[in-house]
């Protein structure tokens, strides 16, 4: 079986040749991947727009990222709350300490918080696995909300393992509405979320289910993954801050600018 880290380097190259910029290397890329804008508001106050990344081989959206065309948009199970089960036929949940997410999605214009967005989120599992690729027998870990009035969509799932490679995250799809996102309409914005590495770890070392990803995480931190290595203030605003503990489970809280 093709890594985990192969196929999101083959989508990586994928996009590098997109945007033209092969020559600039690894490096080059990186900057281009992660370059950002500063929306200031009337008062100053400066909205960090969130980086555009690969979207990954495993999105399930109706591209052809890994060389299968799937896809779980406009299947009415999809928009829910609780992802962590399979649906729409299939059975099983996914194991893994649980993380209870809140994502605000905010205008980088005005920085105040957008309503009625759509929001896909999709992750690996604790093995690294991602449903309907590595398991073809479920969907777990895939889902869509709208924001509320506050701009929030929520999301119960579990901490993703860290497979070979990359730094544990999760991929998001931003549409303008749950409508656009089912009628074929193109997303505002594809990127990834990372994690606060030391409460990763700390999941890591308590639950076996994690396998092998505590010594993926040493060995690549956000800090070496290729969509998180910009500078600190940067990353910082594309992580998924935790509180909690293995054994009671953790909240997240991040925030998205759409431009």
């Amino acid at each position: 079986m093709t890594s985990r880290l192969a196929t999101d380097l083959a989508a990586l190259a994928s996009r590098r040749q997109a945007m033209g910029v092969a020559a600039l290397g690894l490096g080059g890329l990186v900057a281009a991947c992660q370059e950002t804008v500063a929306a200031r508001t009337a008062s100053g106050e400066a909205c960090l727009l969130t980086p555009t990344e690969i979207r990954g081989p495993f999105p399930a959206d109706g591209t052809n990222a890994s060389g299968q065309t799937l896809s779980v948009f406009g299947q009415r199970e999809l928009v829910r709350q609780d992802i962590r089960s399979s649906f729409a036929g299939m059975t099983g949940e996914a194991p893994g300490v649980r993380l209870d997410c809140a994502i605000r999605l905010v205008s980088a214009q005005t920085c105040v918080p957008l309503a009625g967005r759509a929001l896909y989120l999709w992750q690996c599992d604790a093995a690294g696995d991602y449903s309907l690729y590595h398991r073809r027998d479920v969907n777990w870990l895939r889902g869509m909300q709208a924001s509320d009035a506050d701009g929030m969509v929520r999301f119960t799932t579990i901490i993703p393992g860290c497979y070979g490679g990359r730094a544990p995250h999760v991929h998001i799809e931003a549409f303008k509405s749950l409508d656009a996102a089912t009628s074929g309409h193109a997303s505002l914005l594809v990127s990834q979320l990372a994690f606060t590495e030391e409460e990763c770890a700390r999941v890591y070392e308590a639950s076996r289910e994690y396998g092998a990803s505590l010594a993926n995480l040493r060995r690549w931190p956000a800090t070496r993954d290729f969509a998180f290595s910009g500078p600190e203030e940067e990353r910082m605003a594309q992580t998924i801050h935790l509180t909690g503990s293995p054994e009671k489970g953790y909240a997240g809280t991040a925030t998205v600018t759409l431009g």
